[in-house]
């Protein structure tokens, strides 16, 4: 496991307890969410819940166990079995809002750091649309 440096965005927002609280708060609003959910297979989530915080700290500049054990991202990809519409994308948007605001609350993002990581997130989120079907 690499560890990228104290100088990253991940170290600076706190690390790896900052992006699980994150994570773990967003899927609290997937695991009660109708269209989300079932794009979820596992049992408990946890899976999930390892596979994007891994992601996203690896992105944010904290250690590349995402890519030492699962490859290459390819978020585009992995995301094909799933229907990925304007809809699923604005329900998963407002849950990681939730989990992103509670973090910015509790003084552990500064208006930079979430306004930074919020860009991405809604970024990558349009990204994702991969049909217009309902």
């Amino acid at each position: 496991m690499t560890d990228r440096g104290a100088d990253s965005y991940w170290a600076r927002v706190g690390g790896h307890a900052t992006f699980e609280r994150l994570v773990r708060r967003f899927y609290q609003g997937v695991a009660e969410d109708p269209v989300l959910r079932p794009m979820y297979p596992e049992e408990d989530l946890e899976g999930a819940i390892w596979r994007l915080c891994a992601f996203l700290e690896q992105y944010w500049g904290g250690p590349t166990t995402y890519s030492e054990q699962r490859g290459h991202p390819r978020l585009v990809m992995r995301h094909v079995p799933y229907k990925v519409n304007p809809a699923a994308r604005d329900r998963w948007l407002a849950h990681m809002e939730v989990a992103v605001d509670e973090l910015a609350a509790e003084g552990l993002l500064s208006v930079a750091d979430r306004e930074q990581l919020w860009d991405y997130l809604d970024r990558a989120a349009h990204a994702l649309v991969n049909t217009f079907e309902d």
